[in-house]
C-alpha cells in the first residue's frame, strides 16, 4: 500500500524535475538562436531569410523568377524547385553554410570561380530534371568558418548570378569533327609523362586508383576508378574532356586549378556508394591549343 501511495508523489517529482530541466535548457536555445546575426546574414548576402528556431537555421533564398523553365511541357515557377538557397547554423565555435545555386548552363562556370575564390566549397554539380528548357543545373555549396566571410563569398555569388542571368546560351557553331584529330600526341606525351593511347582517331590518357567496396574487394583502373583525358583536334584547334576521380579533400584543389585554367567543370558527383576512402568525380570540358590543355590537365591532377 505504502508503494502504491508514493506513486502520485514520484511522478509530481519526476515532472518537476523535467520542467526544471526543460527550464534550464531554455535560455542556451534562445542564446544560441541570438548568436546568429540574421541582419547582418541578410545584409551581407543582399538576400532576405527566415530563422527556423527549432534547428536554430537561418535560410537565404534568391527565387529564379527569370528563368522561364518548362519540363516535359509543363511551366513550372521558382516554388517548384528553382530557388537558389544558402543555410546558416552555428557549429561550436565557427559557422557552417549549405546551400544549392540554381544556375542556367552559361553561369555554372562564372558562378562556381566566384564561389571558389571567396572561400566557398562546391561540392556538387548536376541535374535535378530531365526534359528541361532551356536545361538547369544545381550546384551545391557548403563551408565553415567566420560568418562573415561565408555571408560575403554567398553575397558574391549571389550578385554573380544576377549579373549572368538572362543571357542567352551561346550555341557554337561545328569547328571540327574528333574523328579528324590530326595532333601530334608527342608533345602531349612529354606534358604528361605517360604516352596517349590512341582510341579510334582520338588520344586518351587514364590515371588509375583504387579504393575499397563495403564487401571488401579493391577496385581499380579497369572498373572504373580512374581519371581520364581525351584530346582531339589539333595541336592549335583541340578540345579536352573527362573525368576525374578525387578524394574528397582533394576537389577543391582540382575545381581551382581547372578554373584557373580556363577549364569547364561540367558535373560534380559519385559513381559509388558505400566506397572506401569516398572517390568524387568531376567531369570537365576545354578548349585550345592541345600543348596548354595537357598543361592544365597536368596541373590539376591531385599531388600525392
Amino acid at each position: 500500500m505504502n508503494s502504491i501511495r508514493q506513486l502520485p508523489i514520484l511522478s509530481l517529482a519526476m515532472a518537476s524535475l523535467l520542467t526544471a530541466n526543460a527550464m534550464a535548457q531554455e535560455p542556451t536555445q534562445h542564446a544560441a538562436a541570438a548568436s546568429l546575426d540574421t541582419a547582418k546574414i541578410e545584409q551581407l548576402t543582399g538576400a532576405k531569410g527566415k530563422l527556423d528556431s527549432a534547428e536554430n537555421v537561418f535560410r537565404v533564398a534568391m527565387p529564379r523568377n527569370d528563368l522561364a523553365v518548362s519540363v516535359a511541357g509543363v511551366k513550372m515557377t521558382a516554388a517548384t524547385g528553382f530557388t537558389s538557397w544558402a543555410s546558416f547554423t552555428q557549429a561550436g565555435d565557427k559557422t557552417m553554410v549549405m546551400g544549392d545555386m540554381v544556375l542556367a548552363e552559361d553561369q555554372i562556370n562564372p558562378v562556381m570561380s566566384t564561389a571558389l575564390d571567396n572561400g566557398i566549397e562546391v561540392t556538387a554539380l548536376h541535374n535535378h530534371f530531365l526534359w528541361d528548357t532551356p536545361k538547369v543545373m544545381f550546384m551545391h555549396i557548403g563551408g565553415t568558418g567566420d560568418v562573415d566571410t561565408l555571408a560575403t563569398g554567398i553575397g558574391k555569388v549571389f550578385a554573380k548570378i544576377r549579373e549572368t542571368a538572362g543571357t542567352k546560351p551561346k550555341r557554337k557553331a561545328k569547328s571540327f569533327d574528333a574523328a579528324k584529330t590530326s595532333l601530334d600526341p608527342k608533345p602531349l606525351e612529354q606534358i604528361l609523362g605517360v604516352p596517349p593511347e590512341k582510341t579510334g582517331e582520338v588520344y586518351k590518357v587514364t590515371i588509375g586508383r583504387t579504393t575499397q567496396m563495403m564487401d571488401g574487394h579493391s577496385v581499380g583502373k579497369t572498373m572504373g576508378v580512374n581519371t581520364w583525358a581525351v584530346f582531339a583536334g589539333s595541336d592549335d584547334k583541340a578540345v579536352v574532356e573527362g573525368d576525374f576521380a578525387v578524394l574528397e579533400a582533394e576537389l577543391q584543389g582540382v575545381l581551382k586549378s581547372l578554373r584557373a585554367s580556363g577549364i569547364a567543370i561540367t558535373s560534380i558527383h559519385n559513381h559509388m556508394v558505400g566506397e572506401s576512402p569516398r572517390i568524387v568525380f568531376l567531369h570537365y570540358w576545354g578548349e585550345g591549343h592541345a600543348v596548354d590543355l595537357a598543361k592544365a590537365f597536368k596541373a590539376a591532377l591531385p599531388k600525392s
